[in-house]
């Protein structure tokens, strides 16, 4: 079988009884994180302009619910608002090697899925943990790196096979209708790194559009619609069109036996994972060294190429951002914000023309480190030195904090979930939430879950 058949074969296969207790533990902790992100994310800026967009084009008129509003939506609505929603804080699940956010696509087609058919809770894990395997391993083959140098945002294209996956695993399609449904999805992979030119919104929408294309892809499969064969690996395939040297056996090596959702960590900090290995040098160097802003001198950030890409350059545009998106993706902001105040958090962000941080962003150069670069893509490490009190300070992070082998522990994402989630819904209702999605594989029916995680009015 070819790439394609493979990847659909598993996945229209995959019931909760053939994962690893391991896989399951850590989907469930994945599916809290991303819920947390969700709620979160109807504070963000860019959130109104959408829901009026959404309520345009009539899609504010179904019966689907969406985490932390009670307004409903329609299917396609839904996987749409909560996809961006998912990824507006740059909060959510990272794949280091296939350098995306695997969760913000795949997640919330699959709940989409779920509320359209009344799925149980085992089946719409089941459908996530396939999604999962598809995206990363899409990514992978690319590999993305390459594929990420031409200007693609591998989240969103790679994330519309995943959600296709997992929504097709939802309608119970057999291995030909999700191949199928892959088909339909390579007509509607998208996703540009332009965004970061001016701080755009599009970086979080096109990872939503990756989620309702998945969705209406497996929709269309489910009714017969015909989508194009060897939609992966074809000679005018996913993999052949967006990168020059694509290896694709990449995606089916050790499937079903090696799971990619074991290789994805999550954020302790609300920026680009290229800046977290800075952020937790920072705090520990601040820990060790009582370091005070005024003390420091200088500060370099030692990173790899694709770091130096989305955090580090261009040098100027780094050192002054502008707004969010800008901050997010800008290496002398968190790691000024996190020596200025001990911690880098989502509120961090209401510091962006604070002239304390303003003043320690131009004492920060970002440079292209050899030694961090030997590291990449398995970690996404970084080097921090720290000029201050007539010293240099040195501190490497290999693998930061959140990665697969740097895990937070349960309750270090309970916390987080809390944190964004609890002055939404509050206290009471968030932590009845999060045991419900804990225990999710046990639900008879997805759909009241909403009904736990809706914001009273």
């Amino acid at each position: 079988m070819g790439v394609t058949a493979e990847l659909s074969e598993f996945s229209a296969g995959l019931t909760v009884d053939k994962i690893p207790a391991e896989v399951l533990s850590r989907a469930r902790l994945l599916v809290l994180d991303l819920v947390g992100n969700i709620i979160r994310g109807h504070e963000t800026e860019s959130t109104p302009a959408l829901l009026s967009a959404i309520a345009a084009l009539d899609l504010a008129r179904g019966r689907s619910g969406v985490f932390g509003t009670p307004n409903t939506y329609t299917p396609a609505g839904a996987a749409l608002l909560q996809g961006v929603l998912a990824h507006s804080l740059d909060f959510d699940d990272t794949h280091a090697a296939g350098t995306l956010h695997p969760g913000a696509p795949v997640i919330p087609a699959a709940l989409a899925a779920a509320q359209m058919t009344n799925a149980s809770g085992a089946t719409t894990l089941a459908a996530i943990v396939a999604g999962y395997e598809v995206v990363c391993r899409v990514a992978l083959a690319l590999p993305a790196g390459e594929h990420y140098k031409q200007g693609f945002h591998p989240t969103a294209t790679c994330g519309a096979f995943g959600a296709a996956a997992a929504a097709a695993r939802v309608f119970g399609l057999d291995a030909a209708g999700v191949a199928s449904a892959l088909g339909v999805a390579l007509s509607q992979t998208a996703g540009s790194l332009q965004f970061l030119q001016t701080g755009a919104w599009t970086k979080r929408f096109q990872v939503g559009w990756a989620a309702m294309a998945g969705l209406v892809a497996a929709t269309l499969a489910s009714k017969g619609f015909k989508g194009a064969g060897e939609a992966i690996e074809g000679t005018h395939g996913f993999l052949r069109s967006y990168a020059p040297a694509p290896v694709s056996e990449r995606a089916i090596q050790d499937l079903g036996t090696a799971y990619e959702l074991m290789a994805t960590g999550v954020k302790p900090y609300p920026s680009c994972r290229y800046g977290h290995a800075g952020i937790d040098a920072a705090l520990a160097l601040c820990a060790e060294q009582d370091l005070r802003p005024h003390e420091i001198a200088g500060v370099v950030y030692g990173s790899s190429n694709a770091g130096m890409l989305l955090v580090g350059a261009p040098a100027a545009k780094k050192a002054n951002p502008q707004n969010i998106v800008d901050a997010q993706f800008s290496a002398p902001f968190v790691l000024s914000v996190a020596l200025a105040t001990g911690a880098m958090k989502w509120d961090s962000y209401e510091l962006l023309h604070d002239s304390r941080i303003r003043t320690l962003m131009s004492k920060v150069r970002c440079e292209y480190d050899a030694e961090i670069e030997a590291e990449f893509p398995t970690n996404m490490s970084g080097k921090l030195t720290v000029h201050a009190r007539g010293q240099i300070f040195v501190k490497k992070i290999v693998v930061p904090r959140g990665e697969p082998s740097n895990f937070l522990s349960r309750d270090e994402l309970l916390a987080k979930f809390t944190s964004l989630a609890a002055s939404v819904l509050g206290s009471a209702q968030t932590v009845q939430l999060a045991a419900a999605i804990l225990d999710i594989d046990r639900l008879e029916n997805v759909s009241p879950l909403f009904d736990v995680g809706t914001k009273s009015v």
